[in-house]
């Protein structure tokens, strides 16, 4: 496998598609601009359907990776290493806040375990069918995963793309359950962006004190001088800094390009998997919208290299999906309001006017029709 591949693969969305959904803009009834971003997006969705009006996206899914991470062990986490499956039980029984904000959005989630660090009896068979490995190595010290469970979780994240794809599902709302997931994110985008460790490292989605985030700097430093001698192998950087979630999700990205399947981005997890994802096919972000800012410095770095500007920015530091979820009825209001606003009617030209003649202004016209 090479990733690289895909640059030939992805196509950008339709720009001349994109043309004629702006000059349809032009013409509604609400002035341009007057609807600041929700313009763009709309447009932006036109391109990537091919359809001028709009479609309205009716189809949504929310799609989340999961897997342990064996850098946890380090305790730079807010929670305990290996408690992954808890939090996709929480997910499962409707007790999370993505689960929450699903169910009210009636919005379908489905959770891939790529690589958690449980007895698959815990969990139920459509979550952990797919598992690559059971969590991975600690990064700052060894490999995350071999180069054969690489590829397995890249081609596993294709695989699921392809489904949503084949089922119907028109735009995908991403995002990542994992204990360590911010860690190799953040090692992931310091590597890219040739910054040191102490740029990218954030506090995680559970929250760390002061204590906790030296030794996730120190763990990142470690890991980035394993990281720097494979940058020029997108596959290998994987293996041995990212894990089988970050993997999948990678591979999901490139594959839902190919597809021509709009993302929307959650957090640093999902950012750092997409700055992979463009050093192997740099239309790809073309497809994917950033949904929130996590307050995680890693990701805003990866945003800005890849030009995303985030939709909202409420302080959600939760992870696992919930700030891109919360993004999905905004875009989904982009897409109402130029599908459905009316056209301005054209004026029409005054029928009693009558034009001055060649060799005659306005005014005496004035005085003829006076008389």
């Amino acid at each position: 496998m090479n990733l690289d591949d895909f640059s030939d693969l992805i196509e950008r969305p339709d720009g001349g598609v994109r043309r004629d959904a702006e000059e349809r803009r032009e013409r509604l009834s609400v002035p341009p601009g007057a609807l600041g971003r929700l313009d763009e997006l709309g447009e932006w969705l036109s391109a990537a359907q091919q359809s001028v009006p709009v479609k309205a996206v009716e189809q949504p899914r929310v799609v989340l990776f999961a897997a342990d991470h064996g850098v946890a062990e380090l305790d730079v986490s807010g929670r305990a290493a290996g408690t992954t499956h808890e939090l996709v039980r929480a997910a499962l029984d409707g007790a999370s806040p993505v689960a929450v904000l699903a169910r009210r959005f009636a919005v379908p989630l489905r959770i891939v375990d790529a690589g958690i660090d449980c007895d698959p009896e815990l969990l139920p068979e459509s979550v952990v069918r797919h598992r690559v490995r059971r969590g991975s190595g600690r990064i700052d010290i060894e490999d995350a995963l071999t180069a054969e469970e690489t590829e397995r979780a890249v081609r596993l994240g294709m695989a699921i793309a392809d489904e949503e794809a084949d089922s119907g599902t028109d735009l995908v709302v991403l995002g990542d359950l994992s204990v360590g997931g911010t860690t190799a994110a953040a090692t992931l985008v310091a590597a890219l962006c040739g910054t040191d460790a102490s740029v990218v490292t954030g506090r995680g989605g559970a929250g760390i004190d002061d204590l906790a985030w030296m030794r996730k700097c120190a763990a990142i430093r470690d890991a980035l001088r394993r990281a720097r001698p494979v940058l020029g192998d997108q596959l290998e950087l994987l293996a041995t800094v990212g894990g089988a979630d970050l993997a999948a999700m990678t591979g999901f990205l490139l594959q839902s390009a190919v597809r021509r399947m709009p993302v929307i981005l959650d957090g640093v997890v999902g950012a750092a998997c997409a700055l992979v994802a463009q050093r192997a096919a740099f239309r790809a972000p073309d497809w994917w919208l950033a949904g929130q800012v996590s307050g995680e410095p890693a990701q805003s770095k990866a945003l800005d290299r890849m030009a995303l500007t985030p939709l909202l920015d409420h302080g959600v530091t939760v992870g696992e999906g919930t700030g891109a979820l919360l993004a999905l009825p905004l875009v989904q209001a982009a897409a109402a309001l130029a599908a459905e606003l009316p056209e301005r009617t054209p004026v029409a030209a005054d029928e009693d006017t009558e034009e001055p003649a060649e060799g005659q202004d306005a005014d005496d016209v004035k005085v003829l029709d006076a008389t």
